[in-house]
């Protein structure tokens, strides 16, 4: 039991790995806009990893698209094509704020509102307040709700004390009520993930019913929720390429193997932020009664991550030690409202 839980609470870990760290290699490509980078991101997270991944661990998927209903389907995909809104300005939250802040302020804000959406809308809040999970997990969300303010908090202290040329040294486009509205979109829109999960969930249950593996069932169920939010991040950023002439950015560099490496390092980027989903699947499984815990450790190792790849990317150079002190209680109490969440499911 113990080697179980420690080799999922690993797999977890790496999961969280890489959420955290999909965005560094955007820093790499060299002379793309914005929208050029995020496309070529969405191309490999949202459907060519998805789809090499249902290949591979669910071949016959397309039976299992044909057993499920059409409605289910296209819910689904609707649900993606919402949750594209919250992927994309979630990239420009990490484009505004960089990786710390960002992570904080919009996954914070996503625990909060993505806990609490999803149980309003199919009328379950109410039900579940009157136990004491419920009560846990208004605490919980009431934690979060603190964290945000502290991150919050120290972004305006950032942006007040370390001049706008500092700030551009390692975020090149700071600015913070671009990056805080963008993340109060993404705690909006990213509950539409979990709703895709939850009425995705009878194109799983034929996908096990087909023989597979109920750790790789929710593939085909990937692929068309990722399918809706590609087609919603396609339209952005060719609407921004063609506003902003960057069209060109897809064939022409300042040479070939600039070219080559963008493409890379944007498709590097869509690798590292699907495979989280596959890792933290396999992890979760592991973790036998203590599966209640997995998504606020994912969470709060995520935003512990990004943190990191923050600090390494001198994001916060310049600030005052009272702005540090304030952003780490920001992270420490973002990191212990997840876990109260995730308890409370328990509950």
């Amino acid at each position: 039991m113990i080697t179980n839980l420690l080799l999922g609470l690993s797999l977890i870990a790496l999961g969280a790995f890489s959420s955290g760290s999909f965005a560094v290699p955007f820093g790499k490509i060299k002379g793309w806009t914005w929208e050029s980078q995020w496309l070529i991101y969405g191309v490999g997270a949202y459907v060519l990893f998805p789809l090499i991944a249902c290949l591979i661990f669910t071949p016959n998927f397309i039976t299992i698209y044909k057993l499920t209903s059409t409605t289910t389907l296209v819910t689904v995909f609707l649900l993606g094509a919402v949750y594209g809104v919250g992927n994309l300005s979630f990239g420009l939250a990490l484009r505004y704020l960089g990786l710390s802040l960002g992570y904080a302020f919009a996954l914070g804000l996503m625990l909060v509102i993505g806990t609490l959406i999803p149980p309003m809308i199919d009328g379950k809040l109410w039900m579940m307040m009157a136990t004491s999970g419920g009560h846990l997990l208004i605490i919980g969300v009431a934690v979060a709700a603190v964290g945000i303010f502290f991150s919050a908090w120290s972004g305006i202290l950032k942006d007040k004390t370390i001049s706008q040329e500092k700030q551009q040294e390692s975020v090149s486009e700071f600015n913070l009520f671009k990056g805080f509205m963008a993340a109060i979109l993404v705690g909006i829109t990213g509950s539409a993930m979990a709703l895709g999960f939850e009425q995705g969930l009878p194109i799983s249950n034929v996908a096990q019913q087909q023989g597979i593996d109920p750790l790789f069932s929710m593939m085909p169920l990937l692929v068309i929720l990722f399918s809706g939010t590609f087609i919603t991040t396609l339209i952005w950023c060719l609407f921004l390429g063609y506003k902003s002439k960057s069209i060109s950015n897809y064939f022409k560099a300042e040479s070939t193997k600039t070219l080559t490496f963008n493409y890379l390092f944007a498709l590097l980027a869509g690798f590292l932020w699907f495979s989280q989903f596959i890792v933290y699947g396999m992890g979760k499984s592991k973790m036998g009664p203590y599966t209640f815990t997995s998504w606020g450790i994912l969470m709060a190792l995520t935003i512990a991550f990004a943190t990191i790849w923050g600090l390494i990317r001198k994001e916060w150079k310049g600030a005052s030690r009272k702005v540090y002190i304030i952003m780490v209680i920001s992270l420490i109490v973002i990191i212990a409202s997840s876990f109260i969440i995730g308890i409370s499911g328990s509950i």
